[in-house]
């Protein structure tokens, strides 16, 4: 019998309650322990949400863009997401694709059609897809599923193919679990939504998602299973976000604590407008973009080493200044509908995206302000998950593998994709990052590898 977390929720309360009016001393005393890139506690961490002082503010917005251009640099990894279907037989609340909403087109692609989208988003220069789909096994099977990555994966567009699938997938038992592993998964990410159990049975008040537990309990079978990367998330504007950003935390510790390798993404999206849903009755519990931009900085903070995963729900100036915070993973020219990338009024998407900038774009505007736009997949494909990617974060040494790839996947996608404005901005960006990151063995490799890429080879990486 596995014994699953449970979400304490005094015990979170009380944190909150404790840290209210907190010494400017220990909030010092937290910064700097931080700043060591020392995972906080969750006590710790609650001190920081709960900080009204705008010059300590301050103080933890710089701690936090420091914390991540020591383990991230100034990488910023890009993804788009492939919607396979938005059948549901989940009620949630907030979500237009919910089994309630009769005013939406309902649709799960076909495999030509997967391959269509897959087409399309190639097109654009991605490589890494996450995959997204509504839970109803009647309409959208795991065999189906499997068969929909197998389909991604050898679709091919001049030489270039997706080289990474993730998923966004429902709580799977075990045998299933280990169906999606074998189709050569990278993450398997499932956000909980809301923490706080009254209003998670509110949101959910029909389908399997309503069973908190289950939901939960989702990643020990994971690891189970020999998932060994996962993604967390929480969906704000549900319920308070100190207490939501707490308890992500307290189920970030308890994989750490049980598996020895925590979540290796978080994701945060903010809740928006939906086909179907009214939110009028949650304006309480809707975050500031100020408390946005403090929740990103804590999370960098308290957890160094995990990723973090903005979606295009947000606004792109806001985009922008999350990725200077701590947001180190950014979708881009991304669509919420099946079949958007192709048709995008064939079916509703699931969300109003608010960044509709295309791919390009979003790259030009990275590489303008410095950043590193990079599709490097080679930890995935070179076993580097789970315990293994951890243990190279934490000693430093995954910067050997990072800075040079992420320069060989940005380089590929300049020569091949790029506008030309863009590939000026992110040729002389190249040249500069150059003797920033790499060493001279490692710049002559560079070197050799992009006359490879100029005579037509492609994915090449360490």
């Amino acid at each position: 019998m596995v014994n699953y977390m449970v979400i304490d929720e005094n015990s979170i309360n009380a944190l909150i309650e404790k840290s209210i009016n907190i010494k400017k001393e220990e909030i010092l005393r937290i910064i700097k322990k931080s700043s060591e890139i020392n995972q906080l506690e969750i006590s710790e961490a609650a001190a920081l949400l709960n900080c009204e002082d705008e010059e300590m503010i301050a103080e933890i917005k710089k701690a936090a863009r420091a914390v991540k251009e020591k383990i991230y640099g100034r990488r910023m990894v890009l993804f788009a997401p492939l919607y396979i279907s938005n059948y549901c037989v989940n009620n949630c609340y907030y979500c237009g694709f919910k089994q309630s909403n009769k005013d939406i087109a309902r649709k799960t692609l076909s495999l030509d059609e997967v391959a269509q989208e897959t087409l399309n988003i190639l097109k654009s220069g991605h490589k890494r897809i996450l995959l997204v789909a509504g839970e109803d096994l009647k309409k959208c099977s795991v065999d189906y599923i499997v068969k929909a990555i197998e389909t991604i994966y050898k679709v091919d567009y001049k030489g270039n193919k997706i080289r990474r699938v993730n998923v966004n997938l429902a709580p799977l038992e075990h045998d299933d679990l280990i169906k999606i592993k074998n189709a050569n998964i990278g993450t398997y990410q499932l956000f909980h939504e809301v923490f706080h159990r009254e209003t998670y049975k509110k949101m959910h008040p029909s389908g399997p998602k309503k069973d908190y537990d289950k939901r939960l309990g989702i990643f020990d079978k994971c690891y189970g299973a020999g998932i060994d990367d996962v993604g967390i998330g929480v969906l704000y504007g549900l319920y308070d976000y100190k207490f939501e950003t707490l308890a992500l935390l307290s189920q970030a510790k308890y994989l750490d604590d049980k598996y020895g390798v925590g979540p290796h993404t978080i994701s945060i999206p903010r809740l928006e407008p939906a086909a179907g849903c009214s939110f009028s009755d949650l304006e309480k519990y809707r975050m500031t973009d100020e408390q946005f931009k403090l929740v990103v900085a804590v999370l960098r903070l308290a957890v160094p080493y995990t990723g973090m995963i903005l979606s295009t729900r947000e606004m792109p100036a806001l985009r922008d200044e999350l990725v200077e915070l701590g947001v180190s993973q950014l979708s881009a020219g991304s669509k919420t509908e099946p079949g958007g990338y192709a048709n995008p009024k064939d079916a509703a998407g699931q969300f109003v995206i608010s960044d509709e900038r295309s791919l390009d774009e979003v790259i030009s505007a990275l590489a303008a302000k410095g950043f590193l736009p990079s599709f490097c997949t080679s930890c995935y494909r070179s076993l580097r998950t789970g315990e293994s990617f951890m243990a190279l974060s934490k000693t430093g040494h995954i910067h050997e593998f990072c800075d040079i790839n992420g320069l060989l996947t940005f380089y590929e996608y300049l020569i091949e994709f790029a506008s030309p404005e863009t590939k000026r901005i992110g040729m002389a960006l190249i040249e500069k990052l150059k003797p920033e990151l790499l060493s001279s063995e490692q710049t002559e490799k560079f070197n050799g590898y992009t006359k490879r890429f100029d005579k037509g080879e492609r994915d090449i990486y360490v």
